[in-house]
């Protein structure tokens, strides 16, 4: 059975490039569809779920969990790790637990190793 996987972070036009130096939103987008491509062909059925600002996260996140079913959700380190967001991962991950309690939850600690951090729950 294919595990169902959403990748759950910033989309990379609202991000605060001056906290990640070398980083863009060219780079950032290549980095996590990468990770998706890579995932995808390892056999997992893997979508990046874009959050747009703290606000609306929320109501975003939810909606794509009841429309689908997802063995694995996992957020992103640009929510998890930056302390000006710290409400919003908080958020996220009990949307994650209400919306989708079967799911396992994972972290990753960057763009370019969300793979590592699915295939450790999945």
């Amino acid at each position: 059975m294919t595990k169902k996987v959403l990748m759950v972070g910033w989309h990379p036009t609202v991000v605060d490039y001056s906290r990640y130096p070398g980083l863009d939103a060219n780079k950032l987008e290549a980095a996590l569809r990468a990770d998706e491509r890579k995932l995808n062909d390892l056999g997992y059925d893997a979508s990046i779920g874009f959050i747009f600002s703290g606000e609306t996260a929320m109501e975003q996140l939810e909606q794509t969990l009841k429309q689908d079913a997802y063995d694995v959700v996992m957020i992103g380190a640009g929510v998890r790790k930056d302390d000006d967001h710290f409400l919003t991962f908080e958020k996220l991950v009990n949307i994650v637990h209400e919306h989708a309690p079967k799911a396992r939850i994972a972290f990753n600690s960057g763009p370019m190793d969300s793979d590592a951090a699915i295939q450790r729950w999945a």
